[in-house]
């Protein structure tokens, strides 16, 4: 997904205009589905609309600050800076009282932020801008993430209705940044231009595509699993985009602290992977323990 955004933005520098096309392309698809009997149809509540709109707020922000950092920072260190997020949402469980986390479950998490900053020493491209957006859109997405965990989890709100809010709650906030940041002028000039090219209809499709699927993978996660757990999965997914950054984009030099970092924040997100699963076993194994025998029947 941030090959293909990157791809777009090289061709379309219009960040706030290709996140209202994503919205949009939800929406649509989303009436569409529920039209065909595919999926639910999205009915709308201004209840729940006042409800989520923090989430949409943080959700765009999150998005707006991470595109525009892009345009500074490579793919690479962009990545190692976005995995931060699982730090930033273990210390945001603890402030918020969901309770301290186990001890394996700190350290993994802590490692990984440890090897994100490694492989930032290592960096010889260093855009104090663009590791700033990149930062903040960090802090967005921990508020974003801890948002939807309590929505769908609390709740009870499904993915499909988290995407389908998400997303038209988005297009005000977008519109109004479209506006401030200039882009109404003349972005819908040169996306008509553009689209008459194959290769930039075909990016810019999959990019929609992508961007609808990659989101509702998320909500989903989110609600089944945790913030935390989204977050490190992105760590993993990460590892791939990140080798590919190097190999395929070119114009990259790789530094011994980057590959040691990058070695780090895998490491931890294993560790993470582990303890997780031994303390869902552990759990479920004394719950096992403590239930009740249920009595058949009796002889009198």
């Amino acid at each position: 997904m941030v090959f293909l955004n990157k791809a777009v933005l090289m061709e379309y520098p219009y960040s706030m205009s290709l996140l209202t096309l994503q919205q949009v392309a939800t929406v649509l698809l989303l009436h569409l589905g529920g039209s065909f009997g595919i999926s639910q149809s999205p009915q709308f509540s201004l209840k729940i609309a006042r409800k989520l709109l923090p989430l949409s707020f943080f959700y765009n922000a999150n998005v707006a600050f991470a595109l525009a950092s892009l345009q500074g920072v490579n793919i690479p260190m962009y990545i190692a800076l976005k995995r931060l997020t699982p730090l930033a949402v273990l210390v945001t469980d603890i402030f918020t009282g969901k309770g301290k986390p186990a001890t394996q479950v700190a350290l993994s998490v802590m490692t990984t932020g440890f090897g994100v900053l490694i492989a930032a020493l290592g960096d010889f491209s260093f855009d104090l801008v663009g590791y700033a957006l990149a930062l903040t859109s960090v802090s967005f997405q921990t508020a974003y993430l801890v948002l939807v965990e309590r929505s769908g989890g609390e709740d009870g709100m499904s993915s499909t209705e988290l995407m389908y809010y998400n997303a038209l709650l988005s297009l005000p906030f977008l519109a109004v940044l479209i506006i401030f940041t200039g882009e109404a002028g003349t972005a819908p000039t040169l996306l008509f231009y553009k689209i008459q090219s194959i290769y930039f209809f075909v990016i810019v499709a999959l990019s929609l595509i992508m961007g609808i699927v990659l989101n509702y993978t998320m909500f989903l996660c989110t609600i089944v699993n945790s913030a935390l757990t989204t977050t490190i999965v992105g760590v993993l997914k990460g590892v791939g985009s990140t080798l590919l950054g190097f190999i395929v984009l070119g114009g990259v030099e790789v530094h011994a602290l980057n590959v040691a970092g990058l070695v780090i924040n895998t490491a931890g997100g294993v560790w993470y992977s582990v303890a997780k699963f031994k303390r869902r076993k552990s759990k479920s194994s004394k719950s096992m323990e403590e239930k009740p025998l249920i009595q058949i029947g009796s002889t009198k």
